[in-house]
């Protein structure tokens, strides 16, 4: 069955897999530290060469179908196309930082903990290149399940709390998802669950229409959007900081991503229908998120709800249903990855060496680390879509569609920028500068190791910021397609 080696996504899958299961048998915790790191780093040097191959006389390379359950319609189908390699690269991306930057923190069972990171890896490259909707699911529920005993296992003293929270919530969304795939899948022509033929499925309106609330509520608690959105913050706050970073940096975007793959192009006859539902929604949920961040003391829950609010953002550019919101959403889908992923090592970086998370407590500590105080700058106004930064481009381009759906939802949502730049301009004031204090007198500034992550991070937040072509020319005909089913 997966005999083949010979193609990417098959790699991408073997891969983190085969360093996950690795990693359950070295007990030495540096040894396995260092393993997880190269695996990352292998999956990353193996996406980086299909950049490579994306031309349309190597499409053997960047798909593969293994015959799998063929009594069921069901066929291990994988491809790299320009939606799913975007998220993949940002995958393959955000392991090897997030392991190097977190590589002096110690974890009890840490042989379990780098396995379960490196499934969770193989479980997200399988969701976003996956097409066939059993697939699909199988790799959905590969991604939860691993993050789900990180979160229960690791983490602060309300860790079980949050994660059955977590868990519950999730677990309720799959369900819903299973009975929606399982229903367009007995509808479809050949009894298959292949994309092509959920997309040539003939429904009737009105089951478009409660299929398209199960799917939608699914990949909604995922995201999340207002008002599924509430197991987010206490997952953030209590996970372990390299969980959390998983959790907001690249599974948030499964839900945005099956929203574009598996929701929009299955059930185009009633998104027109619900598209202010959503959108008001979503802008509800930003507006709602950026108030709460503004009276938040702790850095971790800050940080969660500027993420629930930017998600926002890019869930109602994705219900706008033009092209340049949609392809705004989709390289903000990238760029806010790398971006809270930076927003989170700094915290982790803070919360290292001081013990403390609260912002009360804290100042000065440009003072005491004037790098670290650059790196931070330079991301947070990255993640407030300063001009020049990655955000800004994908930022202006989803406002800009946006406006054109309506201008009062574009207005609203306009209002959640400016309450960003409050809080974050306040964090970084009341964090960085003011005056020392017994907490934070004795900070030091970052070392070599964290210094060339944070550099690596800014790097990309610059030359995206500048030059974002390559990254449009990764994802236009994937818009295009998902348009096209609105326009016949």
């Amino acid at each position: 069955m997966f005999a083949a080696f010979d193609n990417f996504p098959a790699l991408l899958i073997w891969l983190p897999l085969i360093g996950g299961l690795v990693s359950f048998f070295i007990k030495n915790e540096k040894s396995v530290r260092n393993w997880a790191l190269l695996s990352s780093i292998a999956t990353f040097a193996l996406v980086m060469v299909s950049l490579l191959y994306t031309d349309q006389k190597h499409y053997i390379l960047n798909s593969v179908s293994y015959v799998w359950l063929p009594e069921l319609g069901s066929s291990f189908s994988m491809m790299l196309d320009g939606m799913s390699r975007i998220l993949v690269l940002l995958t393959a991306v955000s392991f090897p930082l997030i392991f190097a930057a977190t590589s002096g923190a110690t974890y009890k069972n840490a042989h379990q903990f780098y396995g379960l990171m490196l499934l969770t890896q193989c479980g997200l490259m399988g969701t976003f290149m996956a097409v066939d909707a059993l697939a699909f699911y199988f790799f959905w529920e590969l991604a939860l399940i691993p993050a789900y005993f990180l979160a229960s296992m690791w983490g602060g003293e309300r860790r079980t709390q949050a994660a059955f929270k977590f868990f519950i919530y999730t677990f309720a969304g799959s369900l819903f998802l299973l009975i929606g795939i399982l229903y367009v899948y007995l509808k479809t022509a050949d009894q298959s669950f292949s994309v092509v033929s959920f997309y040539n499925v003939n429904l009737t309106v009105k089951e478009q229409g409660w299929l398209f609330w199960l799917f939608f509520v699914a990949f909604a608690i995922k995201m999340p959007i207002f008002p599924f959105h509430t197991w987010q913050p206490d997952a953030y706050e209590q996970s372990a900081t390299p969980v959390t970073m998983v959790l907001s940096g690249v599974m948030v975007k499964m839900g945005l991503f099956a929203v574009l793959r598996w929701l929009i192009p299955v059930f185009p006859d009633v998104i027109k229908d619900v598209d202010n539902w959503v959108i008001g929604l979503s802008v509800i949920g930003m507006l709602y998120a950026s108030i709460v961040a503004l009276v938040q003391d702790d850095l971790k829950r800050l940080v969660a709800y500027s993420s629930i609010a930017h998600i926002g953002l890019m869930a109602a550019a994705v219900f706008s249903l033009n092209s340049i919101a949609m392809e705004g959403m989709m390289i903000q889908m990238f760029n806010h990855g790398i971006n809270i992923i930076g927003m989170w090592i700094v915290v982790y970086l803070i919360e290292q060496q001081t013990g403390i998370r609260k912002i009360s407590q804290l100042g000065g500590l440009a003072q005491q680390a004037p790098a670290l105080a650059i790196m931070l700058v330079i991301i947070a106004l990255a993640n407030i879509a300063l001009p020049l930064t990655n955000a800004f481009v994908g930022e202006f381009m989803m406002f800009a569609g946006l406006y054109k759906f309506s201008p009062w939802y574009a207005a609203a949502a306009g209002v959640s920028i400016i309450l960003a730049a409050v809080y974050t301009l306040n964090m970084i004031k009341n964090v960085f500068y003011g005056n020392l204090n017994t907490v934070t007198s004795s900070f030091r500034d970052i070392v070599l190791r964290e210094k060339l992550v944070l550099a690596v991070i800014v790097i990309i937040i610059f030359v995206i910021g500048v030059y974002p072509a390559p990254m449009f020319d990764m994802i236009r005909q994937a818009s295009d397609v998902l348009l096209s089913r609105f326009t016949k």
